[in-house]
């Protein structure tokens, strides 16, 4: 069967591979001039199951509403003239209940660990190398009353199967001598040994590669901009180089893939979520960390990547814009030399800021959509690296017509 592909960021890619190793013939196509160039060209870099805990929680309309008027929260609203905007805030906050958040967050955990062991195993199948790093991962607090509200709340991660360790100030150093300069900042931490950490955007090229050497056609500078139906079924994508037919077709696009699928008449639930990262070289710290992890209360991530540290914060619901200046980083960088010393970035900050498609649940779409041979994998949120092989899997399954290696529950097309 001849399957094209929808969208070259790590969701995309990684569907491919899986795509051809049940021995289709793959086509991918992407509007950049390279794979991994928006959304996944400078994430968090943490493949963090112990992260998995749904946005949409009980805390997260309080900090909506002072981000109106305060500039340090962790998700902000920046409301537009915008029903789509709306309509997914409105459908975020419906989500935000005790009951809901630990629903979401129980499925999220799961879906994050088996798409951790799929990515192990493309990683073994391929030896594509990413700057991985193995050793878990930390998540640190700096009150004792939200260190110990998040052991209790832990619970729930435990519940589907993943190890998660209670550390004290002390043994979080211990764990990490690299946060000897934040010993002041941390009460208590959380420790998921299995959790890793690598860069995305160099997985999905190598990846890429990959797929090219295994017969896929990779054809970069070629915007989707329609469809063309036949007897019910999607005959061909329409291109900016012209019309691509296929026999099936997979919807990868992002934050983009509304807009392109409300053209067959299929709502999709996705909408951007801005995120900031800045990349600073290791070697300005005397003691850079040895793993990655999140100053929780500030949702401030930290990723050690080969010679480089990447740190990201904030969620802002603000549009589809992705410019940044250099003020846009400021709170960040406070935070982060906070932990790590004023030396970091001192000799250079790669700034970068990205759209998330995020869906109200935080769990992404992955289901045959309403026809036949069109299938929908997108909507990953702010964990689309760790979730993508496993959901790559899932829509192959879903592509052969066979029994999903692991359920889509709650990732669903309208439900």
């Amino acid at each position: 069967m001849h399957v094209v592909v929808l969208g070259a960021g790590v969701v995309g890619v990684s569907t491919a591979y899986q795509l051809l190793k049940d021995g289709h013939s793959v086509t991918i196509l992407e509007r950049e001039a390279e794979a991994a160039q928006f959304t996944s060209y400078a994430n968090a870099g943490l493949v963090a199951p112990g992260h998995a805990y749904a946005w949409g929680s009980p805390a997260a309309p309080g900090m909506m509403l002072r981000s109106l008027y305060r500039g340090d929260q962790a998700i902000r609203f920046s409301p537009r003239f915008s029903m789509r905007q709306w309509r997914w805030s409105l459908a975020f906050l419906g989500q935000c209940t005790a009951e809901r958040a630990a629903a979401n967050t129980c499925i999220k955990a799961r879906l994050c660990q088996y798409s951790q062991s799929m990515l192990d195993e493309v990683t073994g199948e391929t030896g594509v190398e990413y700057d991985g790093r193995s050793g878990g991962l930390l998540y640190f607090y700096r009150s004792p009353e939200r260190y110990s509200a998040a052991s209790k709340k832990a619970d729930l991660l435990r519940e589907q199967g993943l190890e998660v360790r209670q550390l004290s100030r002390d043994e979080v150093i211990e764990t990490d001598p690299g946060l000897e300069t934040a010993r002041h900042a941390v009460a208590g931490g959380l420790y998921t040994p299995s959790d890793s950490s690598g860069d995305a955007r160099i997985f999905t090229r190598e990846l890429a590669k990959a797929c090219a050497g295994m017969g896929a056609d990779i054809r970069y500078n070629t915007t989707v901009t329609g469809f063309v139906r036949k007897d019910g079924l999607l005959h061909s994508v329409e291109t900016t180089s012209g019309p691509v037919a296929a026999d099936a077709f997979v919807l990868c696009l992002g934050v983009y893939s509304p807009h392109l699928a409300e053209k067959l008449g299929i709502d999709l639930p996705i909408y951007p979520v801005k995120g900031y990262s800045v990349t600073v070289p290791a070697a300005d710290l005397d003691t850079p960390p040895a793993i990655g992890g999140v100053d929780e209360e500030n949702l401030l991530a930290y990723c050690p990547m080969g010679n480089r540290i990447r740190l990201t914060a904030t969620a802002e619901i603000a549009g589809y814009s992705n410019s940044h200046k250099p003020s846009d980083f400021r709170v960040m960088l406070e935070k982060a030399r906070e932990l790590f010393g004023q030396k970091l970035g001192a000799s250079g900050i790669e700034y970068w800021a990205g759209l998330r498609p995020m869906t109200p649940t935080g769990l992404p779409v992955v289901d045959r959509s309403p026809i036949d041979n069109l299938f929908i994998n997108t909507g990953h949120g702010h964990m689309g690296w760790t979730m993508a092989n496993g959901c790559a899997r899932m829509t192959a399954d879903l592509v052969a017509q066979k029994s999903l290696s692991h359920s889509n529950e709650g990732m669903r097309y309208g439900g």
